[in-house]
């Protein structure tokens, strides 16, 4: 249950919809309501398309992107402005709508829905309160852990509000003003560079560490010395739900460290993903190398796969349907479950790499049945005179390069660069080639 539907409303999708189905309403959207579009109209209608499309572009941004999608979901647009990084929603606006105004248009009453009055209190502009900075705490995590969901309690450290003093430091009307960076906790000092050059430098006040205000010794909390915070552990259970990705962040509000005046900041646990020794993933798809031999790859097989959730897949090809190597056939809907639709799955790409016999592992009996077998060889008419020359073929070695090749590893095989590429079809059709300047 989402707290709200502005967003998705924006893109005239539901809250339930997938990944895919939210790319192609923005797109869709995006293609009728860009401004480009708007040549011949006033320009209240020009201001009016511009702020549609900024609207429907900031829907996108937060429903693409899992984490804010999290955030909206549960705590609305006013989820957003509080952000996880503290300013991470006045950076979206000033960038999508020019800071905290605004202007007319747009799609809902009052003009452009995401700042007016009654949504979030006060005045337009008004200064955000100060807020600790967040922590990071990195969660590694398995492909299965991924795939299957995980709850995990998790220890950390951070700095709390001391109970002895409240986050006072001392006793009450023990504080008084730094003398030394008269309360404002930096000082400023003056270096001289050179004849008529001074330089200012700017630094936290040290005898009050950047408080603006001092205890005396005397006067100080016996449980803090003073500090007003002590550090503290503390246990937090985290849910990784099936389909999250690696590099994802899991926000727990107010969780960051504490200080006196100032609102808590949040702890981002972070997930980073071990590589699997078998799958590898791409968003909601999963890829996987089989290895097969030549028997195999004529006719067809059976083998079996462990999948992530411990299920044991078995694939079935074909006797006849000849797999060349590098054939890629896939596997719906057995990739990795999508964030948010657990129920609904990518794909699974299975490439399968040909293992032939060794060399010379064949008897001459065995070539000619096989030869018997297998379509036969073309005819090839062997020329004869002096203009005929026989050579013989040595394996390639990737370390040694002809002078007309470019060296060693020039497209891969000793090849000249763009051989057999698209390039000279571009050239050849009139396209433009575009360079890089090196100097």
């Amino acid at each position: 249950m989402v707290k709200e539907t502005k967003l998705y409303d924006l893109l005239n999708v539901s809250p339930t919809a997938g990944d895919s189905e939210i790319r192609k309403a923005y797109y869709k959207l995006a293609k009728i309501n860009h401004p480009d579009k708007f040549h011949d109209v006033s320009p209240e209608e020009k201001e009016k398309a511009e702020e549609k499309f900024k609207e429907i572009k900031f829907a996108y941004e937060v429903l693409n992107d899992p984490s804010k999608r999290e955030t909206y979901d549960r705590y609305g647009l006013e989820g957003l402005k509080d952000g996880i990084g503290g300013t991470e929603f006045e950076d979206i606006f000033s960038h999508l709508f020019g800071g905290f105004g605004g202007g007319g248009g747009g799609g809902f009453e009052g003009g452009n829905p995401f700042f007016p009055f009654d949504l979030f209190g006060g005045s337009r502009g008004r200064p955000q309160k100060r807020r600790t900075q967040n922590m990071a705490y990195p969660l590694k995590v398995n492909l299965e852990d991924l795939y299957n969901g995980l709850t995990k309690t998790i220890e950390f450290e951070r700095s709390v509000l001391c109970s002895g003093c409240q986050g006072s430091g001392g006793k009450s009307g023990a504080s008084v003003s730094c003398k030394k960076c008269n309360g404002r906790g930096f000082s400023v000092q003056y270096r001289q560079l050179g004849p008529g050059m001074v330089q200012q430098v700017q630094g936290v006040c040290k005898d009050c560490s950047g408080e603006g205000e001092v205890i005396d010794e005397k006067d100080r909390c016996k449980q803090c010395n003073g500090k007003k915070t002590i550090k503290q552990k503390k246990k937090i259970e985290v849910h990784v739900e099936k389909g999250m990705s690696d590099g994802q962040k899991i926000t727990f509000r107010g969780e960051s460290n504490q200080e006196p005046g100032v609102d808590t900041g949040d702890l981002l646990v972070i997930l980073q993903q071990n590589e699997h020794d078998l799958f590898t993933r791409n968003q909601d798809d999963l890829f996987i190398t089989h290895v097969i031999n030549i028997t195999e790859a004529l006719c067809g097989f059976k083998i079996v796969v462990k999948h992530l959730d411990g299920r044991k897949l078995v694939l079935k090809h074909p006797a006849g349907e000849i797999l060349a190597p590098g054939s890629i056939r896939a596997i719906p809907n057995e990739g990795m479950p999508m964030y948010k639709h657990p129920t609904e799955k990518g794909n699974l790409y299975v490439k399968f790499d040909v293992k032939f016999p060794d060399n010379n592992s064949l008897n001459e009996d065995a070539i000619a049945k096989l030869e018997t077998l297998l379509p036969p060889k073309p005819k090839i008419e062997i020329p004869q005179g002096e203009h005929v020359d026989e050579v013989s073929m040595v394996e390639f070695d990737a370390t040694r390069g002809s002078k007309s090749s470019g060296g060693p590893g020039a497209s891969g095989f000793g090849f000249p660069t763009g051989y057999g590429s698209d390039e000279e079809d571009d050239e050849a059709a009139g396209g433009q080639r575009v360079e890089c300047n090196t100097h």
